[in-house]
């Protein structure tokens, strides 16, 4: 049996990534595992979280589904990313998939036109149709100062794990995304040693890829990695 761990992002949930694990399941008959990391969820609490707790309760998981299953794919978006690569350095993992994975954070030329359209729908009187600014409005008022500082210290102590990375690595980057920059997805791929690793950009999105208009080709493309023998 195939098993496959997804994990979410900082602030998130699984919703970020249960669109593709969804696809995944209806595609072949493979355990699926979606995990929500601690303090995270619908409404995140986070204070008091340490960034450890973040990687044990995913590493707690992966073993589980390594007992369980023949071969194990790891799935990370966001922050999550940087958890399965630091994973799959560390275990016997098959085959990895980073999406939007945090190695650098915060784009301020997409953020600036984020922002922009923000403005001009605050005018227009259709702000609370602005996904982006509902998305984002709601994780900048859950989230404490001292997380957010648990988050960078969860990116700077996984990146060496990087270099350890030989299996097979997918990494997908939204080039509109305004939270971690395509510098972000290029780093990535220069850093990881992998003889088989692919890069693919998709030029119209922005952070949350799994959740589009347009998911179709990111799907695909994904199984199609995750299958390929």
């Amino acid at each position: 049996m195939i098993g496959c761990l997804c994990i979410h992002g900082f602030t998130g949930a699984p919703y970020e990534i249960e669109p593709l694990a969804a696809h995944l399941k209806q595609a072949g008959d493979w355990k699926i595992e979606m995990i929500t990391l601690p303090g995270h969820g619908d409404i995140p609490v986070l204070k008091g979280v340490c960034y450890q707790e973040w990687i044990a309760c995913a590493e707690v998981e992966l073993i589980r589904l390594l007992k369980e299953c023949d071969d194990v794919y790891v799935i990370g978006f966001s922050m999550g990313g940087m958890i399965a690569a630091y994973l799959a350095g560390k275990y016997p993992v098959s085959r990895l998939v980073l999406l939007s994975a945090a190695a650098r954070y915060i784009s301020p030329a997409q953020l600036i036109q984020d922002l922009k359209t923000v403005i001009k729908d605050t005018f227009q009187g259709s702000l609370e149709d602005n996904q982006l600014y509902k998305r984002y409005k709601k994780k900048l008022t859950n989230t404490p100062v001292s997380s957010a500082l648990q988050f960078r210290k969860l990116v700077k102590a996984t990146k060496p794990a990087l270099k350890k990375l030989r299996i097979p690595v997918l990494i997908v980057q939204g080039e509109r995304d305004s939270i971690v920059p395509v510098s972000s997805a290029f780093y990535l791929y220069e850093t990881i040693p992998s003889n088989e690793k692919k890069l693919c950009l998709l030029p119209e999105s922005h952070h949350h890829i799994c959740l589009e208009e347009n998911t179709s080709f990111l799907f695909h493309t994904v199984e199609a990695f995750l299958k390929r023998s």
